[in-house]
């Protein structure tokens, strides 16, 4: 811990030497500032702990005096150095961990009827309610960007847009198999049934930050099979994007214009290769932390939705909600994606303590 305390302490220092000597480079000026800007919480927290640490010295050969009474105060006045000490120390973990880049971003979720027929369709679009009230409780914005219905009111397939701070930072604990017990409406003699959805959960990215030559895609368009009256249905304006490397498809049809749908897809598709790129440079220090969304099967499943007990159980923190009306509301959604935040952090403390 002191070695790394002593680094970002030099490091600041050289940042301020740096700041004087910039001189009329206001731009140099502003990046270097930006960066002292972000180090101050630390540096702040290291030097009170290194302060901290030197009191403790000077108290301990007190304590080893052979005056009695200064003996008693030094181990009052230790008590309390101990607490402090180990107060700044769960500080500069929590500002010393590795966060995650992308959770200042907006965030792109795809959510798809997985096993169980009709009624995973039906699944896909309670959880799609469930996730756009969250939002407005978030006070985030949503855009549909593709849908596609099966007919009885479930989802094949949603792709939408969650603008909002924050938002992948708590919506990314999604991504995964959720699974539903229950007894499907079509179902007569009141059998429970299993079904799945899966749920993606991808960070919005810049242009700048992922380029796709044009010879890597290959673009269909094709007449929008989606409401929007009689102007949507003779124009060529839904669009299918193939990227030729990978064999990633993306279609969308929401929009108006062919040039709108075509941006939409291209987000879409970006998105999902930088989260490609993530994870292959990630795979083993983000195993514990990042959860895959699986093939759909039962079998894997990181929730379960289960009707007849009115019960939500979240299988990787194992812990159960008994307000599935809430969870699905989204006013308790929290309950999860807070026990599952401190999971994570406690995770990441657990690699910084190992470092």
């Amino acid at each position: 811990m002191i070695e790394k305390i002593n680094a970002i302490l030099d490091h600041f220092a050289e940042l301020e030497r740096r700041i004087a000597d910039a001189g009329s480079d206001y731009q140099l000026m502003a990046e270097l500032s930006k960066e002292r800007s972000d180090l101050e919480a630390v540096v702040t927290a290291a030097q009170g702990y290194k302060n901290t640490l030197n009191q403790i010295d000077e108290t301990e050969q007190l304590a080893n005096s052979n005056s009695d009474e200064l003996r008693a105060l030094a181990d009052l006045e230790l008590e309390d150095l101990y607490a402090k000490r180990d107060a700044y120390e769960r500080e500069l973990k929590s500002l010393l961990i590795p966060t995650d880049p992308r959770d200042a971003r907006n965030v792109i979720m795809e959510i798809r009827a997985g096993t169980g027929g009709d009624e995973a369709g039906l699944f896909a679009a309670d959880l799609f309610r469930m996730y756009l009230r969250y939002a407005e409780i978030k006070n985030w914005k949503t855009e549909v960007m593709s849908i596609n219905e099966t007919g009885i009111g479930g989802l094949k397939e949603v792709i939408f847009l969650v603008k909002g701070k924050g938002a992948f930072s708590r919506l990314k604990f999604e991504s995964g198999v959720h699974r539903v017990q229950r007894v499907p409406e079509t179902e007569s003699q009141g059998r429970i049934h299993t079904s799945t959805v899966t749920v993606a959960v991808l960070a919005e990215v810049d242009d700048v930050e992922i380029d796709i030559p044009e010879s890597d895609i290959e673009m269909d368009v094709y007449k929008s099979a989606g409401a929007g009256g009689q102007n949507v249905q003779k124009n060529m304006t839904a669009v299918r994007i193939t990227h030729l490397p990978t064999g990633m498809v993306v279609a969308c049809q929401d929009e108006r214009s062919q040039l709108q749908n075509r941006m939409r897809a291209l987000s879409v598709l970006k998105a999902r290769l930088y989260e490609l790129e993530q994870q292959k440079r990630n795979s083993e220090q983000d195993a514990a932390r990042r959860s895959q969304i699986g093939s759909g099967e039962r079998a894997e499943k990181i929730r379960t939705y289960n009707y007849p007990q009115s019960r939500v159980t979240d299988h990787r923190i194992n812990i159960s909600s008994y307000n599935l009306t809430g969870v699905m509301n989204g006013t308790e959604l929290d309950v999860f994606i807070n026990e599952l935040r401190m999971a994570d952090e406690a995770e990441r403390l657990s690699m910084f303590d190992n470092s």
